[in-house]
């Protein structure tokens, strides 16, 4: 995926907002709509998230059924807590959160996994989602805390993106990490402030789920150092619009997550010249296609459910975190005065 910029006086990227120039206000007009219609669309659906009956068989395909349901938690999760208690919005989120634990039986099922595979990181990944949003498993804890404090936990090989989802699980149990956070950040893509014209898609993902691992899925942005920060607003738009241009609708909802989890002020341009064009994209069930050419047409159904239930996910947690760093949480708008690395 290439990306585009402009170059400053002295050969240095300047930042620069997609081509699709919007007016001030212009995300803000479409967010509600968007988030609404996303959680509406997950929720008619969340029997597809249904774990199978066989899911503790070794066999059964992780991908095509914890992940989906922890990817649930943990996006909803998120959602609730970035809107007004009292809301829909609000509220369709925690029952989907609520959902997703009797799932896994209260956290009962996440121990028969840790006893099955005690030093395989995504059984503690999804617990951690939960217990980040307050429910916990006392079983679960008893058998992991020994396991979390053991060398071999601490020296799992993975990538490093991999480790700082994992310090950032251990940080929502509750225990000491085992290793350092900046460290570990040191040597993902991001981190390194890559060249951005490498940016594509096995780097897009490893760079918006380093801010989110990073950022505690935007929860706490003052977590991500500023040289990181400056590097994000003077890249995210040009990457953005390699997105918007290739169709990678999933990975434009991600980036705008990532917009969304900056610390200080938001990038406007950014959020209004992108969120109305994923909106577009968006089907009236409130789908959202991961990629390809979208479809407008009336049908209950446009997109097959692993085709669109990340990106649907994804587009509702952006669109939460995007209204509450426009509104900063009050429901009124910021200035738009433009920040300056």
């Amino acid at each position: 995926m290439t990306t585009t910029a402009t170059q400053g006086p002295k050969g240095r990227p300047e930042s620069r907002v997609p081509r699709r120039q919007a007016p001030p206000g212009a995300a803000l007009a479409v967010l509600p709509h968007v988030l609404r219609t996303a959680l509406a669309w997950t929720d008619a659906h969340r029997a597809e998230f249904a774990l199978p009956d066989d899911v503790l068989d070794p066999r059964t395909q992780v991908n095509a059924t914890l992940k989906p349901l922890g990817e649930l938690a943990q996006l909803c999760s998120t959602v609730r807590a970035a809107t007004a208690p009292g809301t829909p919005e609000h509220e369709v989120a925690g029952d989907l959160v609520t959902y997703a634990w009797e799932q896994v039986s209260r956290g009962a099922l996440l121990l028969e996994l840790l006893r099955a595979e005690p030093f395989a990181a995504y059984p503690y990944e999804i617990y951690a989602a939960f217990a980040g949003y307050g429910l916990r498993h006392e079983g679960f804890e008893a058998l992991a805390r020994p396991l979390t404090a053991t060398r071999a936990w601490a020296h799992t090989e993975q990538h490093a993106n991999r480790q700082l989802g994992l310090i950032n699980s251990e940080r929502r149990v509750g225990v000491v990490t085992h290793t350092d956070a900046g460290g570990v950040l040191s040597r993902t893509w991001l981190g390194g402030l890559s060249e951005p014209w490498t940016f594509e898609g096995p780097s897009g993902y490893a760079l918006t789920h380093t801010v989110f691992h990073l950022t505690d899925w935007g929860r706490m942005p003052d977590r991500m150092p500023e040289k990181t920060d400056a590097y994000l607003r003077t890249w995210l738009p040009a990457w953005a619009d390699g997105c918007l241009e290739s169709g990678q609708w999933d990975l434009t909802g991600e980036l705008l997550a990532v917009g969304a989890s900056l610390p200080g002020p938001p990038p406007l341009e950014l959020l209004d010249a992108v969120w109305p064009v994923l909106a577009d994209v968006q089907h009236t069930t409130g789908c959202v296609p991961e990629t390809g050419v979208p479809v407008h047409e009336d049908a209950p159904d446009p997109y097959p459910f692993i085709d669109c239930y990340h990106s649907t996910l994804v587009t509702a947690f952006a669109a939460a975190l995007s209204l509450r760093t426009l509104t900063d949480g009050s429901g009124s708008e910021p200035s738009r005065e433009r920040h300056t690395p």
